[in-house]
C-alpha cells in the first residue's frame, strides 16, 4: 500500500512512500507538544524575513495572522494531524497555506526544519526548564522551612545504616536541601547552553538569503545565534546535559525517598507521612504504604535509562543532521514529564513531613551515639586519642553487656576504664550536650542548623531576583 508523495519535498521522488514507511518515519505523534514553540519560531522568522525585506510586511501580516488562528485552532482540539506530513512542522504549514494560499509556502524561505527542529527543542526546554526550577525552588523552601523548625529535634544521624552520632532533624533536612541547591546549579547552567539559537544555519550550511540571526535570536530570547551551521543543526548536547542533570536530581530525591521509606516504617518511626501521599492494602486494612516516595525511587531508573538513550543515539553520528534525531524527543519529554511528576509530589509532600520526637530521641540513645564524644571528652584530658579510642570501645561493650547506654552507667563503672574521667563527664554524654557542642559552621548544634537556614533561605531568594532581574 502506498500513498501520496509529501509535497514538501516529493518532488525528486518517481513513486509515493509507501504507508507503513511513512508511519514508520513520522513524528507527529510525539513532536506535536512542541506546536506553541514551533509557531512562536515561525512568527520570529517571518518577522525577521520582513526586516531583511524577503516578505513584504502585508505579507509577514498575513502568515503571523494565520498562525495565531491556527495555534487557537489546536488549543481547541479541532486539527487533525496528519502523518502523511510527517511532523509538526509540516502540518502546521499545510493548514497555513490552506488558509492563506501560496503566501504560507513563503514562510520556509531562508530555513530548513533541520534548524526549525533544533529551535523547537530549544524554546521548549527552556520553558521547561523554567517550570522544573519553579518546583525545585518551591521544595528547597519547603525544605529550609521544615528545617528551621525542627533544628532542636535530635535524631540518630547513620554510617552504614548504623547509629552514628546524633544529630539534629533540621540538620538532616538541611543536607537534603544542599543537594538539592548544587541540582539547582547545574539546571540553570544547562539553560544558559540551551539558549542559543540554531534558526539561520538552514539544513546544514547556512542560507544564501540576507537574514539576520541577531534580530531573530532577540525576537525569540536567545542570547545569541549558534555560531557553526554544521554543529547548531545536529548536535543535541543541551538535551543530554538535561538529562544529566535529571538523573543526578532523581538520584538525590531517591535517596530521600529511601529515608522516607525507612523512617515511615514501623521499625524507624521517625516520621509520619501525610495520608494523602500514600495509599492502603487490599488485604492488610492496617498497611499505610509510602508510595509516593517508592514511586519517585522507581522513575530514577526510568530517567536513568533515557539518559542512556541519548547519550547511545548520538555517539555515532556523523556531521550534519541525521534521522537518528526524530528520536531524541521521546525520551526528553519523558524525562522532563517524569522530573515535573517527582518534584511536584515531593515539593508537596516533602514539607508536610511530621517528625516523631520521641521516636527519634530513643533511637539515638540506644546507640551509643555518644561514643565520640566520650573519646573527645578523653582526650581533652590528655589521653591519646588510640588510647582513648580503646577505653571506650570498652565501655561499649559494657554498656552492651549490661543494656545500658554510657549516659545511664554511674561514675564508678565508667572511671573502671579510665581515672581521666570525673564527674563532669555526663555533660557531654546526654544527647542535647553532643549535639550542642558541635557548634560549627556546618555542624548539627540547633543555632547553627537556624543560621544555615537562614543563610539557605537568603541564596534561595538572591537566586530568583537574579533570574528575575536578568
Amino acid at each position: 500500500m502506498t500513498q501520496a508523495t509529501n509535497q514538501s519535498w516529493g518532488g525528486r521522488f518517481s513513486e509515493p512512500t509507501d504507508a507503513f514507511v511513512a508511519a514508520f518515519t513520522a513524528s507527529i505523534a510525539f513532536d506535536k507538544r512542541l506546536y506553541h514553540h514551533d509557531i512562536r519560531g515561525s512568527v520570529a522568522h517571518a518577522t525577521m524575513l520582513a526586516r531583511v525585506g524577503v516578505l513584504t510586511d502585508a505579507e509577514r501580516d498575513r502568515i503571523i495572522d494565520g498562525l495565531g488562528e491556527i495555534e487557537a485552532e489546536i488549543e481547541r482540539g479541532e486539527i487533525e494531524w496528519s502523518v502523511a506530513l510527517e511532523d509538526i512542522h509540516m502540518n502546521i504549514e499545510a493548514r497555513l497555506t490552506d488558509k492563506i494560499g501560496v503566501t504560507g509556502k513563503k514562510l520556509h524561505t531562508g530555513r530548513s526544519r533541520n534548524d526549525q527542529i533544533a529551535t523547537d527543542i530549544r524554546l521548549y526546554l527552556r520553558d521547561e526548564i523554567d517550570a522544573v526550577a519553579a518546583e525545585l525552588t518551591r521544595l528547597r523552601s519547603g525544605l529550609i522551612d521544615l528545617a528551621e523548625a525542627e533544628a532542636d529535634t535530635i535524631m540518630p544521624g547513620f554510617t552504614h545504616l548504623q547509629t552514628a552520632q546524633p544529630v539534629t532533624f533540621g540538620h538532616h533536612l538541611l543536607a537534603w536541601q544542599e543537594m538539592l541547591a548544587r541540582d539547582h546549579e547545574r539546571l540553570l547552567d544547562c539553560r544558559k547552553r540551551a539558549n542559543v539559537l540554531p534558526l539561520g544555519a538552514a539544513a546544514l550550511a547556512g542560507t544564501t538569503y540576507p537574514i539576520d540571526r541577531h534580530v531573530t535570536a532577540e525576537l525569540l530570547g536567545f542570547d545569541r545565534p549558534a555560531e557553526n551551521s554544521l554543529d547548531a543543526v545536529s548536535d543535541r548536547d543541551f538535551a543530554i546535559e538535561f538529562t544529566a542533570f535529571a538523573s543526578i536530581l532523581l538520584m538525590h530525591m531517591s535517596r530521600m525517598s529511601e529515608e522516607m521509606v525507612l523512617w515511615a516504617s514501623a521499625q524507624f518511626d521517625f516520621v509520619d507521612l501525610p495520608d494523602r501521599f500514600c495509599t492502603g492494602s487490599s488485604i492488610m486494612p492496617q498497611k499505610k504504604n509510602p508510595d509516593v516516595p517508592e514511586l519517585v525511587r522507581g522513575k530514577t531508573g526510568r530517567v536513568y535509562g533515557h539518559l542512556m538513550s541519548l547519550l547511545t543515539l548520538m555517539k555515532s553520528q556523523p556531521l550534519a543532521y541525521n534521522k537518528d534525531n526524530q528520536e531524541d524527543k521521546e525520551p526528553l519529554f519523558d524525562t522532563l514529564d517524569t522530573v515535573k511528576g517527582c518534584l511536584r509530589a515531593f515539593a508537596d509532600m516533602a514539607p508536610a513531613l511530621k517528625a516523631k520526637p520521641e521516636s527519634m530521641f530513643e533511637a539515638a540513645r540506644r546507640g551509643f551515639s555518644t561514643a565520640t564524644d566520650l573519646a573527645d571528652y578523653l582526650v581533652r584530658a590528655g589521653v591519646a586519642f588510640r588510647d582513648a579510642h580503646e577505653i571506650v570501645g570498652k565501655a561499649v561493650a559494657f554498656g552492651i553487656e549490661q543494656g545500658r547506654d554510657l549516659s545511664e552507667m554511674t561514675l564508678d563503672e565508667l572511671k573502671q576504664f579510665s581515672d581521666a574521667i570525673g564527674d563532669d563527664v555526663f555533660e557531654v554524654l546526654t544527647l542535647e550536650g553532643s549535639v550542642a557542642a558541635r557548634n560549627h559552621i556546618g555542624g548539627t548544634a540547633p543555632d547553627q542548623v537556624r543560621a544555615a537556614a537562614n543563610r539557605a533561605r537568603d541564596a534561595l531568594n538572591a537566586l530568583q531576583e537574579s533570574r528575575h532581574g536578568a
